[in-house]
């Protein structure tokens, strides 16, 4: 009796098909979701400034900085956790991607409790940092302290979410965050309004939001792919290497942006309530204008790894010039669209003066610049998950530092406007130079996997490990190959 034919893997999808339409259906659907993820911000905003109070957006805005912070590094070991689980399903090794998915989520949630319990001890010093005073810090203090507490829920639900896309579901990993906004839109002007808690009413909502996001996760991850399972000591510890290869980098990639958005932040401080408010208007309302944007990292990641898992690098390098054609088609659309409704946004979030100045020239200028920050987008997602993680690193930072502070502190001079002229110049730089860099970094189609994906004792790390640490020689050698 002959053997039935092997079924295919249906989670890796990525390795047919038009690459275009899988960077464009991963970023559509993982903007979705990550645009609900900040439109939890941007609601919590919306009311409260209905309250009429500078002081309280202000504290909204320093508490944006610290809780970007905190994401960065969920969102820096989630990128590890699917960059493996992408490469296992890419070569079929189903039970070695269950067992990575489950050392992730028991990681991330792990490093997201330190992080929380580490703000409530450090937060007044933190804030001394930012330059928050007055009222505005007591405030900024009060929404922190209850927020912080509930980051391990925000750190498993958001890896969960990436479980989801590694196997190639951006619809329910969509709706992991969809579902969270949904409640936080209902929940809000209760607490706010209804029960008259103000910024505390915003700060539970927000609490209540990262529950239900990890638990619709959980539900895709666990129930409909079966890609959790139970957690041995040893295992753990052998799933967690090749994660942190990759999250481990990508976690410092990650912490280099709010280190320079508290920078920038600490900048404006010094031009008023007013500045900084509109600094926390134009910060909400950048990830939600340019969502599409911003899911590229986490949307070409899955694509470019189970491509290089499967050995098919023709593939890989078309999905970089596709996903740049993306970033110049959608950003294009989003600044339109600013520049059109700057003045019903204005209105909207209640801003004055300077606030209103600064959220204008945003949305009819500066916007533009995202352009680049898309292109660094991109080229994370390329040093992430090709085996280039120190490079996304030292991307970052140098944009953070090198191509933040001096731009910043020259155009602070000028007044709050100079802040913003300063961040935008710094992302033009290092925007055009990542997009150098991955290119040359890119694999060859006459180069071979450096070991067959082959798990070990069930838990792949060498492999994985070996794949991830592919070594930096290319780039010395493949310049002019973009």
């Amino acid at each position: 009796m002959t053997e039935p034919p092997p079924q295919p893997n249906r989670s890796a999808r990525f390795v047919t098909g038009s690459t275009m339409r899988h960077v464009a259906v991963m970023a559509g659907t993982g903007a979705i979701g990550l645009v609900a993820v900040f439109a939890v911000d941007l609601v919590n905003l919306f009311y409260i400034s209905r309250l009429g109070d500078q002081a309280v957006a202000a504290a909204v805005g320093f508490a944006g900085v610290v809780g970007f912070f905190q994401f960065s590094i969920s969102l820096g070991l989630t990128i590890g956790v699917t960059a493996v689980v992408s490469r296992a399903l890419g070569a079929g090794s189903v039970a070695q991607a269950r067992q990575l998915a489950t050392a992730g989520m028991l990681l991330t949630g792990l490093a997201a409790a330190a992080v929380g319990l580490g703000t409530v001890a450090l937060l007044d010093p933190i804030l001394d940092v930012l330059g928050a005073a007055g009222r505005t810090r007591v405030l900024a203090h009060q929404f922190l302290m209850i927020t912080s507490p509930s980051l391990p829920l925000l750190g498993a639900g958001i890896c969960l979410s990436g479980v989801l896309r590694a196997a190639a579901d951006p619809h329910r990993a969509m709706n992991t965050t969809l579902f969270a906004a949904i409640v936080t839109a209902g929940v809000d002007p209760l607490l706010i309004f209804g029960l008259h808690l103000g910024l505390a009413g915003a700060a539970i909502s927000m609490v209540i939001s990262r529950l239900v996001l990890l638990s619709v996760a959980w539900h895709g991850v666990a129930r409909r792919h079966r890609l959790l399972g139970p957690i041995r000591l040893a295992g753990f510890a052998a799933a967690v290497r090749p994660i942190l290869t990759v999250g481990g980098p990508a976690v410092l990639t990650n912490l280099a942006t709010p280190v320079g958005a508290a920078y920038v932040t600490h900048a404006m401080a010094q031009f008023g309530a007013q500045a900084v408010a509109g600094l926390a208007t134009i910060d909400r309302i950048s990830p939600v204008a340019f969502g599409l944007v911003y899911a590229l990292s986490g949307a070409v990641g899955p694509i470019l790894s189970q491509n290089l898992g499967a050995g098919r690098f023709d593939r890989v390098r078309q999905t970089m010039r596709d996903s740049l054609v993306f970033v110049l088609v959608a950003v294009c659309a989003a600044w339109l669209l600013l520049a059109i409704g700057q003045g019903a946004i204005v209105r909207a979030f209640s801003a004055v003066g300077v606030a209103a100045e600064l959220v204008r020239l945003f949305c009819w200028l500066f916007a533009g610049s995202f352009m680049f920050a898309g292109a660094l987008f991109v080229a994370n997602a390329a040093f992430n998950n090709l085996g280039h993680p120190l490079l996304s690193t030292a991307f970052n930072w140098g944009r953070a530092t090198l191509g933040t502070i001096p731009f910043v502190a020259f155009g602070a001079q000028y007044g709050a406007v100079g802040v913003l002229a300063g961040q935008a110049a710094g992302a033009v730089l290092f925007g055009s130079l990542a997009v150098v860099a991955a290119f040359r970094v890119l694999p060859r189609p006459a180069e071979a996997l450096p070991a067959p994906l082959a798990f070990p004792g069930g838990t792949g790390s060498a492999a994985l490990a070996a794949l991830a640490a592919r070594p930096l020689r290319r780039w010395e050698s493949d310049a002019g190959d973009a």
